[in-house]
């Protein structure tokens, strides 16, 4: 039985949205009315929970750290699936498409990318992204991963750590069961990463982050060097 949309979670952790979180939970609910969204502030400095709090239907205050702000978003949703948001991605399809993706009850999954830069390189970023997440049956944050509550609370949530959550978590439920990723259903999100710190830039650092993780370095070590501050 497919779940409606009183049965879907958004769970978004913001820090520092203030411009693009009003827009966002305005789409999402547009596209899925009656859906939950669940935002998770990690304590911005901006007015990112006032943007909020007149679309979400909670917003929460935690400890920075996206790990900790999605489980604390977890712990508080009461929908069947739940489905990990970062504010600045959109998903490109409504509550009737995710419902026929969903039909089988999946235990998890994700989406194909889209970024929304309009040079050529990007669409190359995405195949490559998309390639890599089909093969690996490992996804990212901005894909929307999506869990079943009942799986995600007895695999323990998002570990605590302060970068590659997301991985993490794919690594343990793919052990499980594959992924999920529903066929022509997309997620949009932005290209400000790379357009911020350059394409090649960019895709070097985080193949190369990949691989440390892989050959395990810390997630603590990596991330002093991807943001240059300790954690």
């Amino acid at each position: 039985m497919a779940a409606p949309a009183s049965q879907l979670s958004f769970v978004i952790p913001v820090l520092n949205e203030a411009p693009r979180i009003a827009g966002l939970l305005e789409d999402l609910q547009a596209r899925f009315p009656g859906a939950e969204r669940i935002v998770v502030d990690g304590g911005s400095g901006d007015d990112t929970v006032a943007h909020a709090l007149p679309g979400a239907t909670s917003v929460l205050v935690a400890e920075s750290g996206r790990a900790l702000q999605m489980n604390l978003g977890a712990r508080s949703a009461q929908g069947e699936y739940l489905l990990f948001l970062h504010a600045d991605t959109t998903p490109l399809f409504d509550a009737r498409s995710l419902r026929a993706a969903l039909e089988l009850r999946p235990a998890w999954g994700y989406f194909r990318l889209r970024l929304d830069g309009r040079a050529a390189v990007f669409r190359l970023i995405e195949r490559a992204i998309s390639w890599r997440s089909s093969a690996s049956g490992i996804g990212t944050g901005d894909q929307l991963l999506f869990v079943r509550r009942d799986l995600f609370a007895a695999a323990g949530g998002f570990a605590a750590i302060p970068l590659m959550e997301d991985i993490e978590l794919c690594v343990r439920l793919r052990r499980q069961q594959r992924p999920l990723l529903p066929r022509g259903l997309r997620v949009q999100t932005s290209s400000r990463r790379w357009e911020k710190r350059g394409v090649v830039r960019t895709v070097v650092e985080m193949w190369c982050l990949r691989l440390a993780y892989a050959l395990g370095v810390s997630p603590a070590r990596l991330w002093r060097y991807y943001y240059g501050v300790p954690r």
